[in-house]
């Protein structure tokens, strides 16, 4: 019997669909999971692993979900979500991006902006379409791509290490079958923030391929450090606003993980087909996150700014500690990552067997980059506290000198 059948009929004899039967959950919620159960046990575990600000949600979210409380009169909204939130939504993005192409009628508010990607996945392509990733990719990239038909294909950045996108690649890569790049800006796992001219050519790009679009995952839009700027690519030309579906949402810069709130943004009519499917399997999002976002995005809570001067603070800790255990790694001007290359600590069970033993040694837990297309770097989140950062970095650096470089 085949895996697959096997796991097609694990279910008290079940037929399991194939769009299931091969998917695995989250790598990086995984590894949170086993976390959160070490420490349970009472272990001294530092969680590296988590792309969760540990922060707590601005006072203005949490004063408008009261009051809404107090209120009353909570029940659905439109699938879509509230026409107040849209019209704000709307207006945040032509002050803040520079984006003035989306009218609330291309506003999509969905229960996250994860959520947001996969239901614009689905409404974009077809079985046998390709999709474009730009490694190192959040790990649930493919998995989306996947569930909504398409054939994923990766194009490596440019070599050295930074990250850096090989354009010339990604035009290359470009075939018959290609219908739309993601793009992910300042990235998950490496904290690359793209340059100006860099999304400009990617742009270019785009706009030379009748059709082709570009799903920008703006989650870490402002998480940016040293003078770095996040530009949209909605924000390039009319023609490439017609291009593009911008999404992002709360729970990054307003810490609002647990809220499940977030948007798309597109042309009317993309917009309107993905409220429709939205309406028939998901309907509309949370009324109460959707009261709380707002607060938010009209008030510029001062806990986003503070959380941001903190984040800085600890990127440069984690950087010169990772310098000075010798590990090098592109520079994360944006996010809450550092991805370190690891690769002369590595045995023939590569990043993965390197964080197990890091996790049952020294009671750190980092992501292998295997789940994001990179085997050699490990993703540390420093979304923790200072003194659990130099924690960890001093338990790393202890793994480190008994481990030894594998010289093969």
């Amino acid at each position: 019997m085949s895996d697959t059948t096997s796991a097609r009929g694990a279910a008290a004899g079940l037929t399991l669909s194939k769009r299931v039967s091969a998917l695995e959950g989250s790598p990086t919620l995984a590894l949170a999971a086993k976390a959160k159960a070490l420490l349970a046990e009472g272990r001294d575990v530092v969680n590296m692993a988590v792309g969760e600000p540990d922060f707590d949600s601005p006072v203005a979210a949490q004063d408008a979900v009261r009051a809404a409380l107090d209120a009353g009169g909570i029940k659905y909204t439109p699938a879509a979500g509230t026409l107040a939130l849209r019209e704000t939504i709307s207006g945040w993005l032509r002050a803040e991006r520079g984006v003035d192409a989306f009218g609330p009628d291309g506003v999509v508010v969905c229960h996250s902006a994860k959520h947001a990607l996969s239901h614009s996945l689905l409404a974009l392509v077809e079985e046998g379409d390709e999709v474009l990733l730009l490694p190192p990719v959040w790990a649930s990239y493919d998995a989306m791509v996947e569930i909504a038909g398409a054939r994923p294909v990766h194009v490596q950045p440019r070599p050295g290490g930074e990250c850096r996108p090989d354009l010339a690649a990604i035009r290359a890569a470009i075939g018959p079958r290609t219908r739309g790049i993601m793009l992910n800006t300042p990235s998950n796992p490496s904290g690359y923030v793209w340059t100006k001219d860099e999304l400009d050519e990617l742009c270019s790009i785009v706009l030379e391929h009748e059709g082709l679009w570009l799903l920008s995952d703006e989650i870490y839009g402002r998480l940016v450090f040293e003078g770095a700027a996040h530009h949209s690519p909605a924000a390039h030309s009319p023609e490439m606003a017609a291009r593009t579906l911008l999404v992002d949402g709360a729970s990054k810069v307003f810490a609002m993980t647990g809220y499940r709130i977030g948007f798309v943004a597109a042309p009317a009519p993309v917009a309107k087909k993905i409220a429709d499917l939205q309406s028939q399997v998901s309907g509309c999002p949370n009324y109460l996150s959707q009261v709380a976002y707002r607060a938010c995005l009209e008030t510029e809570p001062p806990e986003a700014g503070a959380m941001l001067d903190e984040f800085d603070a600890r990127r440069r800790i984690v950087i010169e500690g990772l310098r000075a255990l010798g590990l090098t790694c592109p520079e994360p001007r944006g996010a809450f990552y550092a991805f370190p290359d690891v690769s002369r600590y590595l045995d023939e069970r590569g990043a993965a067997g390197f964080c197990a033993d890091l996790l049952e040694q020294e009671e750190v837990v980092l992501v292998p980059g295997d789940v994001f297309g990179a085997p050699d770097h490990v993703r540390m989140s420093y979304a923790v506290s200072r003194e659990r950062l130099g924690a960890a970095l001093e338990r790393l650096g202890r793994f480190l000198t008994e481990r030894g470089e594998r010289t093969g």
